[in-house]
Formats: C-alpha cells, structure tokens, sequence
C-alpha cells in the first residue's frame, strides 16, 4: 500500500492537482462571467474552455510535466498534441455538459462542476501518455 501511494503521489502529480485546480478555477470564473452576461450556457462553454486551455498548456508544460523543449518545432508538436487532447476532453465534456442541463434539468454550474471532475482525469492521462511524455 506505502509503494502505491508513493508511486500516485509524487511530484508531478501533486503538482498537476494544483495546477488542474488552478485551471478549473480559471474555467470557472470565464464560465460564471459569461452567464453572468448573458451568454448562452454552450458559449460560455467555449470562451471558458479556450481561456483554460491556454492557461493549462502553459503551466502544464513549464511546472507539471516539466517540459525543457524550448526548439519551435517541438513547442509546436506539444501545443498541438495538447490542444488536440483538450478538443477530445471539451467535446466530450460539452455534451455532458447539454446532457446534464437539457435532459437532467440540472443547473449549469452543478453540471458544470460535474463535468470538471471527468476533464480533470482525462486530460492528465491524455497530457502523461501523448503530449509531455519523457522519451
């Protein structure tokens, strides 16, 4: 059991808790805001989740998964790796999202807190085994 706890918390993975937080708080309040305005639940969606990922890619790259890669074409592989991870997560998670609001009746910032907690999951697995793995 002492080994399997070592093995879940470590570094990185304490780190990636602290950032994922940081950036569902961000996705949160760009969420919050644009119902706030207005905005159509779905939109909000979207605003929130492009503010998110940009946030995410950032901290995930230089405090999370410590990516050192500076040369453009390997930014450039990485951002589209992790964006494309992101579009999968997002998708999924709007349609969760719909679901929950037009079928469950639910509000959207409990469906949209439901729905945080599956992109959390998902995107560090997709971010550890397909855009910042260590060769």
């Amino acid at each position: 059991m002492k080994e399997l706890i070592k093995k879940f918390l470590n570094r990185e993975t304490i780190s990636y808790l602290i950032f994922g937080v940081l950036t569902t708080v961000v996705d949160l309040i760009i969420y919050q805001a644009a119902l706030w305005l207005g905005i159509h639940y779905l939109i909000a969606q979207g605003i929130a989740w492009v503010v998110a990922v940009a946030f995410a890619f950032i901290t995930n790259k230089l405090f999370v998964f410590e990516s050192k890669n500076t040369d453009k074409s390997i930014v450039l592989k990485e951002l589209i790796s992790f964006v494309s991870a992101r579009i999968v997560s997002g998708i999924i998670s709007t349609l969760m999202l719909a679901f929950l609001v037009e079928v469950c009746a639910l509000s959207e910032m409990v469906a949209k807190l439901i729905t945080q907690v599956f992109v959390v999951i998902a995107n560090y697995v997709f971010s550890k085994l397909f855009v910042f793995r260590k060769h």
